[in-house]
Order: C-alpha cells, then structure tokens, then sequence
C-alpha cells in the first residue's frame, strides 16, 4: 500500500530544514574570526539531499544562491562510492562548478544507518586564498593561477580522521592562519547540519523523508510556476555595459540578456553577451546563473521556499567563452561582481511586461581591498573595506529605494562593519561615513541614498586593490525617473599630490597619513520626481536627503 503524503508534514519538512541551515549560519557568525565572515556576513549555508539536491539554503550572501547545489553533484561524480561517514571535503576550484576562488566550500555527508541521506555545506568568502596578491583579488591577472590556490575537491578528512597531508599543502599556500581557523568553523557548521538532519531522518524513518522531500520539491515547484505564468508569453531582451577589463583603458563589454516566457517555464539566454576577456574581468557559469537566480528571486512571491523545486523551472543558457562563462584557465574572480549587470539586463528586459516587480538601477561595487602589516601587532591583515563599497537600491512603483542597503551580490548595509572592530583589525582610523546628500536617484519614488567615506590610512606600507564600475556610468532611472551619481574613489596623500585610482587597480606603497576618500552613489528613481508626494519631499529636505536647489528645480517644490 503506498503511503499517502501529509500536507502538514511537508510544510514541517521545510521549516525544519530551514532552521537548521539558519543554526547552521548563526554557528558560523558566532565562531568565524574574519570580518568578512562574521561581520559582513559573506557565506552561505546549505542541506542537500543524496543527490545533491538542494533542500534548503540560507544565503547571507544572495549571490552565492545557486553556488552549492552544483558542487555536490561534482563531489559525487568525483568519489562515487567512495563516500564515508565522518568524511570533510573541501572545494574552491571554479572550473568544476566553484564560483569564485576566495569563496570555499565545505561539504559533510551525512548518512542514516549507513545510507547517505545528504550533505551539509557551507561556502564563505576567505581573507586570503594564496595567488599574487594578498587577499585574492588581483586585477593583473591573466590566468587562474595567478589568482589563488586551485583545490579541486578533496578530502580534508576521510572516515573522521583528518588527512594531515592535505591540510598541510593547502594552508602552506594561503599567507594568514586567520583563514584555517575559518575553514575550521565551516566544518563546526556541517557537523552542527549533520547532527540535525540525521536526527530529523531517525524521528520520520527514511521512507517518510524521502517522500515528503519530493513533496516538498513538488510543491516548491508549482509556486515557482505560478510565478512564471503570471508574466505575460513572450521573448524580452535587455543589456547593460561592464566598463574596463583592467587591461585596455576605454574597453566595453556588453552584457546581453534575452529571456523568454513560455506558459510555466522561463530561460534566461547570454549567448549574445561579450566573449571572455584577456584580464580579470570574467565570470563563470555557476556565478552568472547565481546572479540570474538572486535577480529573479526579486520579482517572485518571497516565501517560495529556497529548494530544488524553486529553480527547477529556470533554465540558464550561458556559453562557454563568453564574460559570463570564461574557458579554463582564464581569470574569472571579478565574475561575482558581474552580478549588477547581470540584473541590469533582465530588469530592462523585463520592465515593459511586469513594470510593478522591477527596479530602477541599483549603485554598482566600487570596492577597496586593503591588505598590510598592523604596525602594533606586526600580523599581515586583510580587509574589503564593506563601508564604502555600494550605495542605494534602486526603487520600484510604491517604495523607495533602500539608502545604502548594499548590493544585489552582496549583503551591504550602512553598519556592515562595526567602526570600532573596523579600527582594531586595521589600523586605519575612520573619520566620516555618512549618507550623502542628493546621491539618490530623484523620482515620484526616490533611489536610495549612497555614501560618503574618509579614511585616515595610517600602516606606512599600505596596499590597497580596487575592483569594481559605475565610475563610467552612473546607474539608470525608470519612467522618467533620474539616476544618480558616479562612484570615485581618491586618494589624498600626506604632501598634497591627489591619485585617482582605476576602477581596476593595485596601489602599493600608500605611506602613513593619506587620506581615503570614496564617494557611492545612490540608486535609480521610478517616475516622475515632480510627482512625488509633496511631504516625502518636505521630508526629506528637513532630514538632508536632498538639498533645496533639487527640492526647488527637479522635484518643482514651492
């Protein structure tokens, strides 16, 4: 007798699941020790099921979305039968299915009475992963092996015993012990999801689970759907522009986007996008179709559950060769932050058929990593200065934009970092971080507000990496609404001479007392600002939102 599916089992199965990765991910805040992890919040945890399916994710960082899911599947092919309980595998490499070389991943099988039932994994941004340049983002490079350390899945420990050999070559490649305790804690956060999966799978028995896991896939699946059939059938195209290679001053590179939608199902197509770069300037498809998976993820009903049933219906179309697919063994780690002109294109492309679920354009990352020696402590540091790194959201029909809520491909917020666990990690002295004024973009619904950052850099041997666009074109408007400002990073330095770096750079050598100076722009407006509603623009005039010059000339108050 086949046994029947319990509608208020399944809905139990998936808050069950879900509460285990969000475990998983606060464990991994509480005991990670860089910055970029446990403040900034640059990792995502997950459960998949045996086959790699994903169960659940809760994504701190959106663009890590689809990022796990098609690692498990290579680990599987990889080891075959040769998985075992108490095994830990490590993976970075992004030519089979890794998305960045900083971001590394864990995995944990996890089995009941000796049958795998799934994986628990976890993939966060580290402070250093080897390559030329301390901290991992090297705007000179031309090829993979000038980024990072490759490490193409591997067993950090097999049957519980931890292979000392592997451990020692890995982490005799990446410059800060910072990072190993990390990858220590990520382990800590699939032990924590293996505990709690298997002993979910033990209370229903495995029949039961797997059962309602595919009911659950099934159910997912109809949302998603749902969604999908609400847009009107047709075929959309929309593109956006990447600026600068780190190669060739004045280089374009269009991203192209055409989507179509057909009844229940959409396909998101780049075939027609730049082909691959000669610098750094690449991404990788299980980046792009992250970037593709968060932008939709916004115009959808926000309580489909995060599980194989969601992207079942998205199909992704990205050749191999192009910027958002880059053949081996070209560089690729700006590829994450490809992820802006990603959702540019599908939000252009999609604005005439659903005009009430798109945003105006979102401040793209301009971003500066510091790396050096802390004069009091003598210790190499690393730090992605997250301050001053984004800006506003762009807005929608009914909503302002978010003032500095940060970024679609990362977490953002004006709090990103604390000031004063910014100052001890670095021995940088911050002197103003604020919102600025008219940076939002004017509009019947205003773009969110970007930020002004000073930094007293005071390290006498100061290198700084910059990665990122929107120095070239400020991000868009919709519907008569306006965009915002460029984004500029300057450097003011102790005898007065001004360097304003590339959107691609490396400056060494920065002495004690320069000056750090970054302005980011604020997000698109949508309609009108004439229309706006006379208090919000009273409003924000008496809270410095805007100055009286736009309150007067471009939102018309009198």
């Amino acid at each position: 007798m086949k046994k029947e599916v319990d509608k208020i089992l399944v809905s139990i199965f998936q808050r069950a699941f879900k509460s285990i990765t969000d475990e998983m991910s606060i464990s991994l805040t509480k005991t990670t020790r860089s910055p970029i992890l446990c403040e900034a919040k640059d990792f995502v945890t997950g459960l998949y099921d045996a086959k790699g399916l994903m169960l659940e994710q809760t994504e701190n960082l959106p663009i890590l979305s689809f990022s796990l899911g098609p690692v498990c599947k290579e680990i599987l092919k990889q080891y075959g039968s040769e998985i075992y309980q108490g095994d830990v595998i490590i993976h970075n490499d992004v030519f089979s299915m890794g998305n960045q070389n900083n971001d590394v991943a864990i995995f944990k099988p996890i089995f009941f009475e000796n049958t795998l039932v799934g994986w628990a994994a976890a993939k966060g941004h580290q402070a250093d992963i080897g390559g030329a340049v301390q901290g991992g983002y090297n705007p000179n490079a031309t090829e993979v092996w000038q980024e990072a350390l490759r490490i193409p899945a591997v067993k950090l420990y097999e049957k519980g015993k931890l292979r000392k050999d592997v451990w020692n070559l890995i982490f005799a490649n990446i410059r800060l012990q910072m990072v190993q305790e990390d990858i220590k804690a990520q382990i800590g956060a699939c032990t924590l999801g293996e505990r709690r999966l298997e002993a979910f799978v033990s209370k229903y028995g495995l029949n039961t689970f797997e059962l309602h896991k595919q009911a659950l896939f099934d159910s997912t699946e109809k949302m998603m759907r749902a969604e999908i059939k609400s847009i009107p059938d047709g075929i959309y195209e929309g593109s956006s522009m990447v600026y600068y290679d780190g190669k060739n001053k004045g280089s374009k590179f269009p991203i192209k986007a055409k989507i179509t939608v057909k009844n229940e199902d959409i396909t998101f197509d780049f075939s027609k996008s730049s082909p691959q770069t000669k610098g750094f300037v690449n991404g990788i498809y299980t980046s792009t179709c992250s970037a593709i998976t968060l932008t939709f993820l916004q115009m959808v009903n926000p309580n489909i559950p995060h599980n194989e049933g969601m992207i079942k219906p998205l199909n992704y179309i990205v050749p191999q060769g192009t910027i958002l697919n880059a053949s081996y063994p070209a560089a690729t780690t700006f590829g994450n932050h490809l992820c802006p002109q990603v959702a540019d294109a599908i939000f252009k492309a999609l604005g005439p058929a659903v005009p009430d679920r798109i945003t105006a354009g979102w401040n793209h990352l301009l971003c500066s990593l510091f790396t050096g020696n802390h004069p009091k402590t003598g210790k190499k540091y690393v730090d992605i200065c997250f301050l001053g790194l984004k800006g506003g959201s762009g807005a929608m029909k009914g909503d302002d934009g978010y003032d500095h809520i940060g970024m679609i491909d990362a977490s953002g917020g004006v709090l990103d970092q604390d000031y004063e666990m910014y100052e001890q990690q670095t021995p940088h002295l911050i002197l103003k971080h604020e919102l600025l004024k008219d940076s939002g973009g004017a509009g019947k619904w205003r773009g969110g507000l970007g930020t002004i950052t000073e930094i007293l850099l005071r390290g006498d041997d100061t290198t700084m990496v910059v990665f990122g666009d929107g120095d070239v074109e400020a991000n868009y408007g919709l519907f008569g609404g306006k965009g915002s400002v460029l984004n500029k990073i300057e450097l003011k330095f102790k005898n007065g001479k001004k360097q304003i770096p590339m959107s691609k750079d490396i400056v060494a050598g920065i002495g004690e007392g320069t000056i750090y100076r970054q302005i980011a722009g604020g997000g698109g407006g949508y309609g009108k600002p004439e229309e706006r509603d006379r208090d919000k623009v009273k409003n924000d005039l008496k809270n410095e939102y805007i100055s009286k010059k736009a309150a007067k000339e471009i939102y018309k108050l009198k």
